[in-house]
Parts: C-alpha cells; sequence; structure tokens
C-alpha cells in the first residue's frame, strides 16, 4: 500500500504507471469495458485504486467510459456521460435499481488483454 504524505493524502501514482494504465484503456476495444482491478491486473498490479486516480487525473486522454467499477458500475459521477458512449458503442446495458440506473453486463462485454 502507498505511503501517506504529511498531509493525509495518497501519492500521485509513479509517471510510468500512468503512462503504462493510459496504454491499457487505448487498447480496450469499443463496446468492451475492464473494470479499474482489471486494468491494475494486466500491469502486474493491485492497484485498483491507482488506476482510478490516473483515471481521474488523465482518463480524458482515452476511452474514459471503457473502465469501469466493480460489478459493472460506471465510472463514478459520470454515469449519464457514460451511457451516451455505451449507447453509441452498442456496449451491452442492464437496468439497475440504484442511482446509476444501469450497469455494464460484464458477462457479455468485458475486455481480456
Amino acid at each position: 500500500m502507498p505511503q501517506q504524505h504529511a498531509e493525509g493524502r495518497r501519492p500521485e501514482p509513479a509517471e510510468g504507471f500512468v503512462e503504462a494504465v493510459l496504454v491499457v484503456v487505448a487498447d480496450i476495444p469499443p463496446g468492451q469495458v475492464a473494470t479499474y482491478g482489471d486494468v491494475a491486473a494486466l500491469l502486474g498490479s493491485r492497484g485498483a485504486r491507482a488506476v482510478g486516480q490516473v483515471m481521474a487525473r488523465s482518463g480524458a486522454e482515452v476511452a474514459w467510459w471503457r473502465v469501469v467499477r466493480a460489478g459493472g458500475r460506471p465510472p463514478a459521477g459520470h454515469a449519464e456521460r457514460a451511457r451516451q458512449h455505451y449507447l453509441a458503442e452498442g456496449t451491452p446495458l442492464r437496468p439497475s435499481a440504484d442511482d446509476d440506473g444501469y450497469r455494464i453486463d460484464l458477462a457479455a462485454c468485458r475486455w481480456r488483454a
């Protein structure tokens, strides 16, 4: 686990890790998704949260909506914007009763490198 800064914040992921995350995400094809944990595992890491930090800071450079939370939940705070991308790409969705209103059907479209 990363050490905390004196102010209590987590350190930013190393530049090489940031670039590696963005390369992996850029490889995810339209209509498919990977979880934050999937991306971390592909990089030999267990740092799903570090992947989330990279996506929050640098994700606009890639198809950010293709990286989802566990259980197929869309990126936090971006469910409506992401849904537009999923519909345009034909990503399989299923209704859910939570605030997001849907889940990505991981069984149907989970990407494996």
